[in-house]
């Protein structure tokens, strides 16, 4: 016996060369060289409370925008902020321009920071800059001046030409100006001192740790006496992992740790700014910078919405309040003149929406089991423990309403279209009549394209089921029972003629359905449902009648809904819908 085997090939080894090169001068590019860190310890860390947050919308976010936002929004920005809860704000670049410089001067001589936010202002280590800097500040509560220079060993060379003895004395000096312009101008000011080692990330990690070190040799931090090291991710070139590993070697081997706010600046090139940040929270940083919907030069400075509501999600209070998401949304986009994307997490317009069938009957459903709960529960959906299909938060949290979550298009099952219709027209369609009228809104959409909205979703129900004309129309009905048997008299236009028609029953609607077949009207009713549609006196309710015409291969079902004050009226009404209805198709 020869027994023979095919090779019908193997999984490709993550990094393996592909059979089909793409063309592309990958090989231009050299991969990042990670820190040796082998026991490394964060990966088994958690994150359980929020870090320290600072925003520099006002800076970073600003100075990288097409068109700089105006004093006015600038001012409409840090009213946001401070609103939202944030405590340390970089308002500007004073030395920089005339109209940085002056903005501070505004929230200080104007009484606009109020006293528990401490706001930071940037400068490069040169004196003119330095003393300039700490002139804007005077008069200020609580300010930081926040300094860096050039430490990565590309800048270094290229743009700057100083060797490492130069960068340290740089940093030094630099330092020593701001503790001498900071007793010149800002006697009575809470003052702080924050130092950055641009690029940290490409710069090698024991130089950034041995500058830093120089920089606290003068500063001299203690007890009363925090310094900020900020660990500037600007151009993001590795995974976040490696950038973790970096943290936590720093951590390890700065001195004066207890002293130190170990803060982070990530930038969003690789567009892994939130990973990178989480990852480097759970390596020991204590601070994180960024900007509102991730804002900033290039790609951006890593996104503190998202940041925050990620928190949010695992039960940790972001001490940041994002309870009207479209409001901060709204004022964003005012000030910045940049929209922000519909799927931006947490915050799009659309996140909170599912057009896929199978999702919106997951929704729904998992909406309805929350209700459910926490009417069991004696509360609202809004109090009980929130899980939810597809939606990692409450929108209601975020100042959403549900009406949004579900939308309706060509790619929609009957799961969404029920939702809406439930939701915000009160109709709670039974589910083979969500089955048939899902397929009479899809060739809507199919024929339209587009998202069908909510009131076109209506309008389709209303012209389909409730304004229906043909040959059955009742005019007038009166119901009567006795000994558990029901009559019912009824004037009826069938065909072009009024008639009048008498039947019997176990019920009203059996007995008109009765009636009916006097005139010729014969068919099965299969299902029927009713409800209220609202409380009160002038309540009105539904009724939903499932109608089988004709027998065996002939037979056709249609669904018939009536709605009125009385439930007798709407159940007769929705009899009339589906003979209608059952006549048009013919």
């Amino acid at each position: 016996m020869i027994i023979t085997t095919q090779n019908f090939g193997t999984r490709p080894q993550i990094g393996a060369p592909r059979q089909q090169p793409s063309g592309m001068p990958f090989d231009r590019y050299v991969p990042f060289q990670p820190i040796d860190l082998p026991d490394r310890t964060w990966p088994n860390n958690k994150i359980t409370h929020a870090p320290r947050w600072l925003s520099t919308d006002l800076r970073d976010g600003n100075q990288a925008l097409i068109d700089p936002m105006t004093p006015a929004r600038k001012l409409r920005m840090f009213e946001l902020l401070v609103g939202m809860g944030y405590k340390e704000i970089e308002v500007g670049f004073p030395s920089a321009s005339q109209t940085d410089f002056a903005f501070v001067r505004k929230l200080i001589v104007e009484d606009r920071i109020p006293d528990d936010v401490q706001i930071s202002v940037l400068t490069q280590a040169r004196e003119d800059l330095i003393a300039r800097t700490a002139e804007s500040l005077v008069g200020a509560h609580r300010a930081n001046i926040h300094l860096y220079n050039a430490t990565a060993e590309l800048f270094r060379k290229v743009v700057f030409g100083i060797d490492e003895a130069q960068c340290i004395a740089m940093a030094r000096r630099g330092t020593e100006l701001v503790m001498k312009y900071s007793e010149q101008y800002l006697g009575e000011t809470e003052f702080g001192y924050q130092y950055s080692p641009e690029i940290f990330t490409q710069t090698p990690t024991d130089f950034a740790i041995k500058v830093c070190n120089n920089v606290m040799d003068v500063w001299q931090p203690g007890p009363d006496r925090e310094i900020i090291l900020n660990l500037p991710a600007t151009v993001e070139r590795s995974t976040p992992n490696t950038y973790a590993d970096q943290i936590e070697y720093f951590c390890r081997n700065v001195r004066n740790r207890e002293h130190v706010a170990v803060s982070l600046h990530p930038h969003n090139d690789r567009g892994t700014a939130v990973a990178a940040t989480e990852l480097a929270m759970m390596a020991g940083a204590d601070r994180v910078e960024g900007c509102l919907f991730g804002h900033g030069e290039r790609t951006g400075n890593v996104d503190l919405i998202t940041l925050g509501l990620n928190l949010f999600s695992q039960g940790i209070d972001p001490q940041i309040d994002f309870s009207d998401i479209d409001g901060i949304r709204r004022t964003v986009e005012y000030c910045t003149g940049l929209p922000v994307h519909p799927r931006h997490p947490y915050a799009g317009d659309l996140v909170y929406t599912a057009f896929s069938g199978s999702h919106q009957d997951a929704i729904k459903k998992g909406l309805e089991y929350l209700d459910k709960q926490a009417a069991s529960q004696g509360q609202t959906i809004h109090e009980v423990d929130w899980e939810a299909p597809y939606l990692p938060i409450d929108p209601h949290d975020v100042g959403r309403t549900y009406e949004a979550v579900i939308r309706v298009n060509s790619q929609s099952g009957k799961g969404g279209m029920a939702y809406i219709m439930k939701t915000e027209h009160k109709m709670d369609l039974p589910r083979r009549l969500q089955i048939e009228f899902s397929r009479v809104v899809q060739e809507h959409s199919d024929t339209e394209g587009g998202e069908v909205t909510s009131e076109q979703i209506w309008s389709i129900f209303e012209q389909e089921y409730l304004t229906t004309t043909g040959p059955l129309e009742l005019v007038t009905y009166q119901s009567s029972s006795e000994d558990g048997v029901y009559t019912c008299r009824a004037t009826v236009n069938y065909q072009g003629r009024q008639v009048e028609v008498l039947g019997e029953g176990n019920g009203p609607l059996s007995a008109f359905v009765d009636a009916l077949g006097t005139v010729g009207v014969r068919a099965r009713v299969l299902d029927y449902s009713e409800h209220a549609m609202s409380a009160g006196g002038d309540a009105l309710a539904a009724a939903y009648v499932e109608w089988e015409v004709g027998e065996g291969d002939d037979a056709q079902v249609v669904w018939g809904v009536g709605r009125h004050e009385s439930i007798i009226a709407a159940s007769m009404r929705a009899v009339v819908g589906a003979v209608n209805r059952a006549a048009a198709r013919g």
